[in-house]
């Protein structure tokens, strides 16, 4: 799979040179950063800072002048080269650097020509512009992983509620069980960008989507080889009901068994909401197999469950 070329432009005037580090490593994993150019008024004093970042990094300087005293000068010349970048069609996104919303209608307009546009910004960036963007991050967060533990001397970040994430995590793995489908980790995390472009475990001070999940008292993550699947905490306890009805129908069954699809209906018929893929199955005879006690075995094109002890296990 070929790599995606990103065109990278920073609004010097609204963004701090501290920042462009991290931006460069953060961009550098959506793909190639094949234009970086910063907008600004370099006769300015207040410019100062970037112009010592701009030679070590390969970031091309591009001259706007302040013709009105206390207006951005960035915002034409930004727009001029985004739209002239756009129609060459040699990249595949946009990463526009501002905190500044003047920019919402650009990336409106870069996404409705197809392209990815990812947004960063300071944490006081309108709240506009971060829904624009297809991805936005804020960029003290990337401060927080360049020098840890600097975050806790900052203003708390704003950020969307822990519980009204859990809301709509559980709304997709509800929205899932109707179509009989499991929810996996990846389309959890891609899902929470989609509905909040803002949306980034670093707020939280997590580095990974997995832990994060972790601490919702409502959700549980269930692990199959290298599968994650996100399911309802309640869904597993009722689990170890079913788990005990399957053994006891299957013990009940004596030593010739039961049919697995005599076994199956007599589950549905009791548990009406029952769905193998809720607890990471994509059948029911491998849901079967895993529980102790129980042995599938085939007879001709018939698979019958039997009952049988583990080795030490006195019970009867």
């Amino acid at each position: 799979m070929e790599e995606q070329c990103y065109a990278l432009l920073i609004d010097a005037e609204n963004v701090s040179a501290k920042y462009i580090k991290p931006v460069l490593t953060e961009l550098s994993k959506y793909g190639v950063i094949t234009y970086k150019r910063i907008y600004g008024d370099w006769t300015s004093t207040q410019l100062s800072g970037w112009k010592e970042q701009l030679l070590s990094n390969s970031i091309t300087p591009i001259q706007q002048f302040s013709y009105t005293q206390g207006k951005n000068a960035t915002d034409s010349a930004m727009i001029i080269d985004a739209m002239d970048i756009l129609y060459t069609n040699d990249v595949d996104g946009f990463c526009i650097v501002s905190s500044d919303s003047d920019f919402t209608r650009l990336v409106s307009r870069l996404r409705e020509s197809g392209k990815t546009v990812i947004g960063m910004g300071e944490n006081k960036t309108p709240e506009p512009f971060r829904k624009a963007c297809d991805k936005f991050t804020i960029l003290e967060n990337l401060m927080d992983e360049q020098e840890p533990g600097a975050g806790k001397a900052r203003v708390q970040h704003e950020r969307l509620s822990i519980g009204k994430i859990e809301d709509a995590v559980i709304d997709m793995i509800i929205e899932n069980q109707d179509s009989n489908k499991g929810t996996g980790l990846g389309e959890v995390g891609s899902r929470l960008v989609s509905l909040y472009p803002d949306f980034d475990v670093r707020s939280y001070g997590y580095n990974m989507l997995s832990k994060f999940l972790e601490q919702f008292p409502r959700i549980q993550l269930v692990k199959h080889g290298h599968i994650v699947t996100v399911t309802l905490k309640e869904d597993q306890r009722r689990k170890a009901d079913i788990d005990n009805y399957v053994v006891s129908l299957v013990k009940k069954a004596g030593k010739n068994g039961i049919e697995l699809s005599t076994l199956g209906n007599k589950v549905y018929d009791k548990y009406k909401d029952f769905k193998i893929s809720d607890y990471g199955y994509a059948q029911f005879n491998q849901y079967v197999k895993s529980l102790d006690h129980v042995k599938v075995e085939q007879d001709g094109t018939i698979l019958n469950a039997k009952y049988h002890r583990l080795s030490g296990d006195r019970r009867q």
